[in-house]
């Protein structure tokens, strides 16, 4: 069980951390032409950049099948890949951006950290200008609350 637990929390670490690294230099690089959509109004509920999800889940999937035989590293790898896409969804898509509203604004200092650090990310439109790349990893000045 303890290996499970092991492998689940790193691929949770790894997808946040290949998810600033790919979100700076390859969203907010090469990508742009995608990943702009996401900081453009929006005018339907689905963007372009929507498809950076399926990528990152389809990576999931396939890590959860092929090692649901024997539940080795890679099935535990693909639960936490896919823990951490299911916090995504909810902090980012449903907190920060209000795509669905279940809830309100964060009022936690940890969320409200992250609602600040995003928000910060979303002052600029421009490819360059940008700042705060993580979802959880994000510097400390965005955990202090505003008063």
């Amino acid at each position: 069980m303890m290996y499970a637990i092991i492998f689940i929390i790193l691929g949770f670490a790894v997808m946040e951390f290949s998810g600033w690294f790919i979100h700076k230099y390859i969203m907010h690089g090469p990508l742009w032409g995608i990943h702009k959509t996401h900081h453009e109004p929006s005018k339907t509920f689905f963007e372009l950049n929507d498809l950076f999800s399926l990528m990152f889940g389809s990576i999931a999937v396939l890590l959860i099948f092929l090692g649901v035989d024997k539940l080795d590293y890679r099935f535990w790898m693909g639960v936490g890949i896919s823990i951490y896409g299911i916090s995504y969804f909810i902090i980012h898509d449903v907190l920060v951006h209000r795509r669905i509203k279940w809830f309100e604004r964060p009022k936690s200092k940890f969320l409200l950290g992250i609602f600040q650090a995003h928000q910060a990310h979303h002052a600029t439109n421009k490819k360059n200008d940008a700042v705060s790349f993580g979802l959880f990893w994000v510097p400390k000045k965005y955990f202090k609350l505003k008063k």
